[in-house]
């Protein structure tokens, strides 16, 4: 990664949105974001952000105007192109929602170049999309259109580029995306396929090296990697969701990555209720490192003691 200027350090997902905050609604105000990144700045090298809107905007408003030292992985919020009969909450849509999506795709696209060009010395990389291929997904794109965005992405400005999946794409279907890549990002989540933390960690480093051996020219990185503290039961057994779990995976994969100087970033700065169904006990609302209230869990009060 040193060869595209993308040097070693630690790395974590960040959105801002609070209670009542969400994607589609309210945003995070800039003093909410200014409070997040006081809070990450000296724990964390590198940020992730999902999307090139206006939560981005503000994101990269404050790193410049704080001075913080972050360096940010910028991403792209790309809808579904596809209807997508696999995905188990469903995601069949009408033609005209189609063809919306697919010129909102190609906003969110010019949007990122326009942002990876203004904050070039911020914008490590950027990220074609996110989970956009999985069997499961619920905004699914064409390979092809992927591909496209790169090479757009390439004519007009010189930052590595890099897709964001689960690791299971990436062997098969995704070739012809890899090929077009500077690098490639790999999602993780023992504690989704049924795994127990003891290992956990054992089966993160199995998913990379799928990926990994299966393109040894190819730079690959963990984008995203965590350990939900709460569920309902959907898809997480309770009993296997707890600060205790999140504490000990997070430190082996901190503990790996070090080792093996892999950029791996945690999912995620903070807890975000908007996410999944009402029930305040969804796993999806409790992914993060702190609180929705910013408190810090339990993993973060030992490992950022000596920092506040």
């Amino acid at each position: 990664m040193a060869d595209l200027g993308i040097e070693f350090g630690t790395a974590i997902c960040y959105s801002g949105y609070r209670e009542g905050q969400s994607p589609n609604g309210v945003f995070p105000s800039p003093g909410d974001i200014r409070e997040d990144l006081r809070i990450l700045e000296g724990q964390w090298d590198y940020l992730r952000l999902y999307d090139s809107g206006p939560h981005a905007d503000l994101v990269l408003e404050a790193i410049r105007a704080e001075g913080f030292d972050f360096q940010v992985l910028l991403g792209s919020d790309v809808g579904a192109e596809l209807s997508n009969p696999g995905c188990p909450w469903g995601a069949d849509y009408r033609a005209s929602e189609l063809l919306d999506n697919r010129k909102a795709n190609d906003a969110q696209i010019d949007r990122m170049i326009d942002l990876a060009i203004e904050y070039r010395d911020i914008v490590c990389a950027v990220s074609v999309g996110n989970e956009a291929t999985v069997d499961w997904t619920d905004h699914l794109v064409p390979v092809e259109r992927l591909i496209s965005f790169v090479r757009r992405i390439r004519d007009r400005v010189d930052v590595p580029i890099t897709f964001c999946e689960n690791y299971v794409p990436w062997v098969g279907k995704l070739e012809p995306l890899a090929a077009e890549l500077d690098f490639l990002s790999v999602h993780t989540y023992p504690v989704w396929e049924y795994r127990r933390v003891e290992n956990g960690m054992a089966y993160s480093i199995e998913n990379l090296r799928h990926v990994a051996n299966h393109y040894p020219d190819k730079p690959v990185i963990i984008t995203e990697a965590g350990w939900t503290t709460n569920s309902n039961g959907r898809g997480i057994d309770p009993h296997n969701a707890s600060e205790e779990f999140q504490a000990q995976y997070c430190s082996d994969l901190l503990e790996w990555s070090h080792r093996e100087q892999v950029l791996a970033f945690v999912f995620e700065a903070f807890d975000e209720p908007w996410k999944g169904s009402p029930d305040p006990m969804e796993p999806e609302k409790h992914w993060g490192i702190y609180t929705v209230d910013r408190t810090p869990k339990l993993w973060t009060q030992g490992q950022f003691a000596q920092t506040g």
